[in-house]
């Protein structure tokens, strides 16, 4: 019986692909095995020793502790691409608000019928004050080609845009779901020189940090429209207020809200909607749950933010899952020493991803409780896990 413990409201579609015949799942499980959470702080949660994955049912990680889970043996998976339609959706309509001031025309009708006026007689001539572009043959920059920038670029294409699009880490995966009319440039200044709207769809970190800041906004063209349904701090929020106060930038549209942004009236700030629809949170349960039941029965891991995705069919009689430190010849002392005792292996797989490594071995007859001590004791070795 699996243990797993959850953290907000996981969407029933998701609990149900945990069998309850081997999982007993809730929010006052101890000892778990497992965690599934959407936005709750684990940061300064007490993990127990008995934790091997936490399942994030969404795509930010920023409320993991991810340097403490890999240092003690810790899978974080993330569910990339279960929301992307959500926010693609929300982009078009930030866009939108960008452009022709939608939510401030509907104050103002609303604020003409709380002063008793009557509205017919006034909006012919109020709406002149919302006049805005149309997005039909103007320019937008993609930051970021991932799962959801590379739908909010193919969407713009169909609405007759002109798309330029910048991801220094662009994947083939990436790059194949992208329509050919895309121009993928090299420098993000040739996108800012470009675009009438800029959208971002990238990962928050130390690197992106401030990442559009006074150097980024001085290369854009006067008059963009900057959208923002990422995270906040990759925005130099002071940068911002500077150039919107400028007129460098026309409008922002965020998801990430703060009291200084809301005060701005070129700000439209949202409650963090991007993916605040119930198919995204069915989606992201669902893929935070298989992800999760895969690696605790199979030891299979994909979509792993701090471990290197390694898959392998099951063979054998027993499979070994081993984390450890990504250095020279960890591979030869895991297969030196199953030899030594005589233990064959029938299939293997490993991979690394930064720091760390992760090592699946399928084995033609159980070890003896002998062989995962020392398995256990190499050095740079974190945690070894034996799957029947």
């Amino acid at each position: 019986m699996y243990r797993i413990k959850t953290f907000n409201k996981i969407a029933p579609q998701g609990l149900e692909r945990l069998d309850p015949a081997r999982y007993q799942v809730g929010e006052d499980v101890a000892e778990e095995e497992g965690i599934l959470v959407r936005s709750a702080g684990l940061l300064d949660y007490p993990f127990p020793e008995s934790l091997l994955a936490i399942a994030r049912a969404g795509v930010g990680v920023n409320n993991i502790p991810l340097e403490r889970c890999s240092e003690k043996g810790i899978a974080v998976f993330s569910t990339p691409g279960a929301n992307a339609n959500a926010v693609k959706e929300l982009v078009l309509c930030a866009m939108l608000i960008a452009s022709r001031d939608v939510t401030g025309a509907v104050r103002w009708v609303k604020n003409q019928a709380a002063s008793g006026v009557e509205v017919e007689t006034v909006v012919e001539k109020g709406k002149a004050a919302f006049v805005g572009p149309e997005l039909y043959r103007k320019t937008l920059g993609v930051i970021g080609l991932g799962a959801i920038g590379s739908l909010v670029a193919n969407v713009a294409l169909d609405l007759g845009m002109d798309v330029y699009g910048y991801d220094p880490f662009l994947s083939v995966d990436a790059a194949l779901r992208l329509d050919r009319h895309v121009h993928v440039v090299r420098d993000v200044n040739e996108l800012y020189r470009k675009a009438d709207y800029i959208t971002a769809h990238i990962h928050f970190n130390e690197k992106t940090r401030g990442l559009i800041g006074a150097e980024a906004f001085a290369a854009m063209k006067p008059g963009v429209r900057l959208i923002n349904l990422a995270r906040g701090g990759i925005v130099d929020d002071g940068a911002l207020l500077a150039a919107l106060d400028a007129g460098k930038v026309t409008a922002y549209v965020t998801d990430f809200p703060t009291n200084k942004l809301v005060e701005n009236p070129h700000v439209v700030a949202m409650p963090h909607l991007g993916a605040s629809t119930p198919e995204s949170e069915q989606n992201c349960a669902v893929m935070a749950a298989e992800e999760l039941r895969d690696y605790l029965e199979n030891g299979n891991i994909k979509n792993s933010v701090n471990l290197p995705d390694v898959y392998l069919d099951r063979s054998g009689a027993q499979r070994l899952c081993v984390l450890h430190k990504n250095i020279p010849a960890m591979l030869a002392n895991i297969t030196a020493l199953l030899s030594r005792d005589g233990v064959n292996v029938e299939n293997l797989s490993n991979k690394s991803k930064g720091d760390y490594a992760y090592t699946l071995v399928d084995l033609g007859a159980r070890v003896e409780p002998a062989v995962l001590k020392d398995l256990k004791r190499l050095s740079n070795v974190i945690r070894v896990r034996v799957i029947d």
